[in-house]
């Protein structure tokens, strides 16, 4: 038995969804969630396979996979950088 639980992704809030990624076979140690919009998008955890990521971007996220090689923290403050951005046009 599969318990699919639903997250939401607040709007114009980034997370990281590392601690929701069960198979071991998944090709990134991370993923990192970018809601842009003005509403917030529920998603499903736990992570499971590739096609998670499709899914949940045609729902309207920006969803960065982080490969072993890959440094989470400057891709994380990069999603951060380009979302405080998004937040200050919105607000203007």
């Amino acid at each position: 038995m599969v318990i699919l639980l639903k997250f939401v992704v607040r709007a114009q809030h980034i997370v990281s969804l590392g601690g929701y990624i069960v198979e071991r076979n998944f090709p990134y140690r991370n993923i990192i969630l970018v809601n842009k919009t003005l509403e917030p998008i529920k998603v499903e955890i736990p992570v499971f396979n590739e096609e998670w990521i499709d899914e949940h971007r045609q729902l309207g996220l920006d969803v960065i996979p982080v490969n072993d090689e890959d440094s989470f923290l400057s891709l994380f403050k990069k999603a951060k950088t380009d979302l405080d951005l998004i937040k200050t046009e919105n607000n203007s």
